[in-house]
């Protein structure tokens, strides 16, 4: 009998320079441009992912209920949306993992980064990026997600094997 030895993938935190490769990261304390709006009671940070819903689509915003995910977490699977970037925006305040890898070919565990991402912090995967679907930890957690609707095949999955361990150190 095949016994699998975990690859133990190592925690890194959310920052729009490591995430670049992958998409953008959405939170106000990273934005480029933001200025006051609303007779001076607002300030606006403008334009921070680049929503792209891919030939005949359209942009929809629903909410996902993320249950938390028990550490160690086996990554099983991957998937990808090859028409569409995919933003997840969490709305409960907590952390979460987001797990990635480039487009292109299926991943291999040489190809996986984790990150620990704040409860202020959402992330925008550019089309075609690798993703494990949402990891919320200790609670459930709502977030608001800005994808694709329309015409087209538009999510792929693949099973990672052997089994990869995440653990927060």
């Amino acid at each position: 009998m095949d016994t699998i030895t975990p690859h133990r993938l190592t925690v890194e935190p959310l920052s729009r320079e490591a995430f670049a490769p992958y998409g953008e990261v959405i939170e106000a304390s990273e934005a480029v441009q933001h200025f006051t709006i609303n007779a001076g009671n607002t300030e606006r940070y403008h334009d921070l992912a680049e929503i792209a819903p891919g030939p005949d689509g359209r942009v929809i915003v629903s909410i996902f209920r993320g249950q938390p995910r028990a550490l160690p977490f086996r990554v099983a699977m991957m998937e990808r949306h090859p028409l569409a970037s995919q933003a997840f925006i969490p709305m409960s305040g907590r952390p979460y993992l987001v797990v990635v890898a480039p487009a292109g070919t299926p991943p291999t565990a040489d190809d996986l980064r984790v990150f620990l991402a704040r409860g202020d912090q959402g992330v925008n995967y550019a089309t075609g990026v690798w993703h494990h679907p949402l990891l919320a930890l200790d609670a459930v957690c709502d977030f608001l997600v800005v994808d694709r609707a329309g015409p087209g095949h538009n999510c792929d999955e693949v099973v990672i094997e052997p089994g990869f361990i995440t653990a927060i150190d």
